[in-house]
């Protein structure tokens, strides 16, 4: 089961005021950080010797909020196999803080999170893998040289698999 986010042009929220600073956005009064996709990309393309997981989700996909329990039991679970996660949220701007917020408050994750705003979808989905249709949720895990893209939702068994080919 997946989410295809629609090709939207995201609308300035009135309640938030942007700035933008080199790649890094700058949202007044936000828990996290919001980059384009050329801030982001440092992110998810790390170079040490982390297993790197990167979840791509939104507060509108259901299968993204059924699986992000599995991701933060992951992220506590493998800690001491130095494993990073980042939870990257496509959610639109204007939503940040009426559905964003409220959701990070609600749920208290523990990992990492950050917004993609960059309306360049042509640009940027086939930049972080050139099969991504753009559906939701997506994954990626890497490490060293090793980087494997999946677009699909995971049960916690099968996201254990995938980490567990990472360890040395």
């Amino acid at each position: 089961m997946s989410c295809k986010k629609e090709a939207k042009t995201p609308v300035a929220s009135t309640n938030t005021k942007e700035t933008v600073s080199g790649n890094k956005k700058n949202y007044d009064n936000l828990p996290f950080e919001v980059y384009d996709y050329d801030g982001l990309a440092p992110l998810i393309n790390k170079e040490d010797d982390k297993i790197h997981v990167v979840n791509f989700w939104a507060t509108w996909c259901a299968p993204c909020i059924k699986e992000l329990p599995y991701f933060e039991q992951i992220g506590d679970t493998y800690k001491k196999h130095n494993l990073e996660l980042l939870l990257v949220s496509l959610d639109f701007p204007r939503k940040y803080e009426s559905k964003l917020v409220p959701f990070l408050e609600k749920h208290d994750l523990k990992s990492t999170v950050v917004a993609l705003d960059d309306v360049d979808q042509n640009r940027w989905i086939p930049a972080i893998d050139s099969t991504w249709s753009g559906a939701l949720p997506a994954t990626i895990i890497y490490k060293n040289g090793k980087r494997k893209f999946y677009e699909r939702s995971f049960t916690y068994e099968e996201l254990e698999t995938e980490i567990k080919e990472f360890i040395n």
